[in-house]
């Protein structure tokens, strides 16, 4: 054998070992490192480049001081006293129910920034319009600053609507901040935010080369799911829309808006997204924090406690996933769920069907048609065992559901941006509010009943009766790749 062979077979074998001594340290699920390790030797090349991008792990203190290190370091130097109390306000366990509190613990413990705030004001949002109408008002009202963190921003009708709401503002003299998930709105014309930074915006890339080779490689796929709107520090968004007009006029789907002492932990959360793309301030931290938190709207819900919880795949827990599992481990009446996309990992899966089949009301509402292709045949691979175990599926006929949201046992409700899928749970930056509150919980379940109306229920005979062989069979080819949907 050529020298020049052998070297490069050497060279290979000693490639093949790194990859999988890699895989097999990654801390995953056994289930994980075996698709990949089949992916990998069936698509070597392929597969290589594939796991470099959206399979590494990236729960590591190295990561986390690399990617938050300077956000951590401006709130240690800049944070007053009583900015800190705002942002990790004194233990208000004993407002939750008994039940519940050890859900608060745990959340909490997955990260110190998931604290209880209580003497919130807020409205649930299901329609794109109201919205929009109160978005515009809030933007209009606006006197110091409008922070702004989308996954979605549309060249569009509702897009430019905003957008012009925004540019009027800066000629008032308003700060405005808008981080852009530039690896979705690949779509928007560069001319579009031309426009927005030659009027004063302060336009800046959520993944940039800039920020350095580790961090724009894993966000090339851990893309910035979350939405979250904060005007002077006084009234916050957050939820499921995203700004477009699917979202304005055309979809169904549930969101926030927040007065209180919970959206300084929504504004912190910005800043920490601003500040990890490399973003600069013109005032310091303290400028960006009035304090207290002013509630002074008339809300539909008043003084309600909540926890905001963020979720990235460099924390050291997937926290979302924690909290739905535990709802499910934990319920005592039943536990109903709006998600556009169902291709959960194995240990939801599970809770899910543990759930049912002691005897809880374990509700799903999907999207008979979902806009992605490729998640529909997922989607329904998940049906028949849900079915078996006992779970109550429904499917959503006309507009797309893009709702995300839980309700359980007439008293917690979640309203996020947290798909049921590996996405979400494992390579996302998410964010959802978890509520505690009775009359929350109440609209909550209310909304998803009434959704049923325009629903089709499955059982498992009329489900297994309604399929063609082709269609299980894409069903079930596409659940391989469950992990990369």
């Amino acid at each position: 054998m050529p020298l020049v062979l052998l070297i490069g077979l050497i060279l290979r074998i000693i490639l093949a070992l790194g990859i999988i001594c890699q895989i097999l340290r990654s801390e995953k699920e056994p289930d994980v490192q075996l698709f990949w390790l089949v992916f990998i030797a069936l698509l070597p090349v392929i597969g290589l480049i594939i796991y470099c991008l959206c399979g590494i792990n990236y729960r590591r203190e190295v990561v986390r001081e690399r990617l938050h290190g300077r956000t951590l370091r401006l709130f240690a130097e800049q944070m007053p006293e009583e900015m800190g109390k705002a942002l990790f306000p004194e233990d208000a366990l004993s407002k939750v129910e008994e039940d519940f509190r050890p859900l608060v613990r745990l959340l909490r413990a997955c990260g110190d920034g998931h604290r209880l705030y209580e003497g919130n004001s807020l409205e649930i949002i299901t329609a794109g319009q109201r919205k929009r109408e109160l978005l515009l008002e809030d933007i209009r009202n606006a006197k110091q600053f409008i922070h702004i963190e989308y996954f979605r921003f549309g060249n569009d009708k509702a897009g430019r609507e905003v957008r012009d709401a925004l540019l009027q503002k800066v000629k008032e003299g308003v700060e405005v901040r808008f981080l852009n998930n530039n690896m979705i709105g690949r779509n928007i014309p560069r001319s579009y935010f031309r426009k927005m930074k030659k009027g004063g915006i302060d336009v800046l890339p959520y993944t940039h080369i800039r920020n350095g080779a580790r961090s724009f490689l894993m966000r090339i796929n851990c893309q910035n799911h979350r939405k979250i709107v904060v005007i002077d520090g006084k009234v916050a968004y957050t939820g499921g829309m995203n700004l477009n007009d699917n979202y304005f006029y055309k979809w169904r789907d549930t969101h926030l808006r927040v007065e209180g002492p919970v959206v300084a932990r929504l504004q912190a959360s910005f800043m920490d997204s601003w500040l990890s793309s490399g973003g600069r301030l013109s005032h310091p931290l303290p400028a960006y924090f009035p304090l207290p938190a002013p509630v002074g709207w008339d809300a539909p819900l008043k003084d309600k406690c909540m926890q905001v919880v963020t979720d990235a795949p460099e924390y050291p827990f997937p926290t979302t996933l924690l909290g739905y599992e535990w709802i499910l481990q934990h319920a005592r009446s039943y536990v109903y769920i709006h998600t556009p996309y169902f291709v959960p990992p194995t240990s939801f899966l599970n809770a899910l069907k543990s759930a049912a089949l002691r005897g809880i009301d374990v509700r799903l509402m999907l999207p008979e048609r979902v806009d992605t292709p490729l998640i529909g045949p997922a989607n329904r691979s998940f049906y028949a065992e849900c079915l078996a175990a006992g779970v109550r599926i429904f499917e959503c006929e006309g507009a797309f559901v893009h709702s995300k949201t839980l309700v359980c046992d007439d008293y917690l409700c979640i309203i996020g941006a947290t798909n049921l899928d590996m996405r979400s749970f494992f390579t996302n930056s998410e964010v959802n509010a978890f509520i505690y509150d009775r009359e929350s919980a109440g609209l909550c379940k209310e909304k998803f009943l009434g959704d049923l109306a325009n629903t089709r229920e499955w059982t498992l005979e009329t489900w297994k009766n309604s399929r063609k062989w082709y269609q299980e069979m894409c069903s079930h080819f596409m659940r391989l790749f469950h992990r990369l949907l």
